[in-house]
């Protein structure tokens, strides 16, 4: 992820990988679950300031559908329901907050001290 490297992470480290994963299933339930048309997402990445955490949030459209924590593992013959299971074990926190005037943003938090 070519932002993390500009602030100093290997493109090919655990936090680069972590984070690209964490960013492709917000991203893709975004665009599966979230979307309105006409209306896109919004992906917003940030440091705390001590550099100890990257936060990922990704924003949309549809306020009503909220993901939920997972409650199992789906079968091994199951194509979906995987993607909030990995979020859930790759950040240290992870949840929705209302996006005013309109949605809501699903963010995760990674750990990124080295």
């Amino acid at each position: 992820m070519r932002r993390l490297a500009d602030w100093g992470w290997p493109p090919v480290g655990e936090l680069s990988t972590a984070a690209a994963l964490v960013v492709a299933e917000l991203a893709s339930n975004a665009v599966l679950h979230g979307r309105l048309p006409g209306r896109y997402f919004e992906l917003r990445l940030a440091v705390f300031p001590d550099a100890s955490v990257l936060r990922i949030e990704v924003s949309d459209a549809r306020g009503e559908r909220r993901p939920e924590a997972p409650t199992h593992v789906p079968g091994p013959e199951a194509e979906r329901g995987r993607g909030l299971l990995l979020v859930d074990c790759l950040a240290l926190r992870w949840g929705v907050l209302d996006r005013l005037p309109v949605g809501k943003t699903v963010w995760a938090e990674l750990e990124a001290a080295a």
